[in-house]
């Protein structure tokens, strides 16, 4: 039966089974090389607030949410885009 992806769509490489992580927003179970991981910061202070607050000279924390995605919930929230055969053989940029 013909591959239609020689990496069979993850990033595993020779490394032997790898663990497996839960969706941020379905809760299916994925290996974690075939989760798409997103990072983004969390504003804790209001916009105008903060812009106020560094004016003064305050240091304002904002941390990092470290999310994982199922193929199928990254392609709905456009993290991922439907590529043609031709753009998945091509090799560089994904996005």
């Amino acid at each position: 039966m013909p591959l239609k992806r020689a990496s069979r769509g993850r990033t595993k490489g020779g490394k032997g089974s790898t663990g497996v992580v839960q969706c941020t927003n379905c809760g299916s179970t994925v290996p974690k090389d075939k989760a798409k991981k997103v990072t983004s910061r969390l504003n804790l202070v209001e916009h105008t607030l903060a812009k106020e607050l560094r004016a003064q000279g305050a240091y304002i924390a904002s941390p990092t949410v470290l999310k994982w995605y199922c193929i199928s919930c990254a392609i709905h929230f456009k993290i991922l885009k439907i590529r043609s055969a031709d753009s998945r053989r091509k090799r560089g940029k994904l996005r």
